[in-house]
């Protein structure tokens, strides 16, 4: 799709630039161009190239052996990867890849075999969501752009949603009831959607209010519904000054007996939870097992 410096290809694979200096003049693996001021850039092929030889290499493929083999057999000891947490990092490559080339088809690809190897469940603890960590350090770097990022993320998003859809008959007569939110502002909805998933799957009752809810609203649909557990994700608000008193306010207004949150600004406020008894504090949403707010296994 461009070209990408050799920064872009340290953020991407985890190689260090100096490292890749190295490895270019000693084994000759990439041949960047250069600009007019003798500035390395890549292309899509060199990215590509290089997010195989980084995986190889982390798992025991000296460099030394990489450079000798020529790039068919690069592609075959890549593809032949089978301890689960190498098949991990590879499906994180593969999915980086289609990321940066913005190839849908690709990405269809990847996630049918990720899910016929792993499951949906899986495929998304596993995979999509250190895949999706990754975006973030990705697009703070500058290393992917906007678009990039919301084209992959749209394509999971729809995958998401396919998934919720088959499980929404799925109610347990003994099941909680659960509201879902995000904060006003707040946008980054893929986590709510697989804590939905993750939820009516084990036969849960859920209420997803979705993206960008006024505290105000929360606390008034809360009296309407009185579900047992609200649960919301704070990614990038509230911030700054407004995370204490939107806590506090959480915690004392709304009428549910249980509030759990999670995200970087959830972690953030952290600190206070002895002053906040109702709320519970999640690392990641996959923490809804191990704090024994819904069964591990449906």
């Amino acid at each position: 799709m461009g070209t990408f410096s050799i920064k872009d290809l340290e953020q991407l694979s985890g190689i260090k630039a100096h490292t890749l200096r190295i490895w270019e003049q000693r084994y000759d693996l990439l041949k960047p161009e250069r600009t007019l001021t003798n500035i390395r850039s890549y292309c899509d092929e060199d990215l590509k190239y290089i997010l195989k030889i980084a995986l190889l290499n982390r798992n025991g493929f000296k460099i030394s052996k990489i450079a000798a083999m020529s790039p068919e057999e690069v592609t075959n000891h890549f593809s032949c990867l089978n301890d689960s947490e190498c098949q991990h990092e590879m499906f994180i490559s593969l999915l980086t890849t289609a990321m940066i080339e913005m190839d849908e088809l690709q990405f269809e690809k990847i996630m049918s075999n990720c899910m016929e190897q792993n499951g949906f469940e899986r495929t998304m603890i596993d995979i999509i969501y250190p895949f999706l960590e990754k975006i973030g350090v990705l697009w703070l770097s500058g290393s992917v752009t906007p678009a990039q990022e919301h084209f992959i993320t749209n394509l999971i998003r729809r995958k998401l949603m396919v998934a919720i859809d088959g499980e929404t008959s799925k109610v347990h007569e003994s099941g909680k009831s659960f509201l879902l939110f995000l904060p006003e502002g707040e946008l980054h909805e893929l986590g709510l959607l697989f804590a939905e998933y993750l939820l009516r799957k084990r036969g849960q009752k859920v209420t997803n209010l979705g993206m960008s809810v006024p505290l105000k609203d929360v606390i008034s649909i809360t009296e309407f519904k009185k579900p047992d557990v609200i649960f919301g994700i704070m990614t990038s608000y509230p911030k700054n000054r407004k995370l204490a008193a939107y806590l506090k306010s959480l915690n004392d207004d709304v009428s549910a007996s249980q509030i759990i949150v999670t995200g970087y600004q959830a972690q953030r406020g952290r600190h206070m939870s002895e002053e906040l008894p109702k709320i519970k504090f999640l690392s990641e949403v996959k923490e809804l097992f191990s704090c024994g707010v819904i069964p591990e296994h449906a």
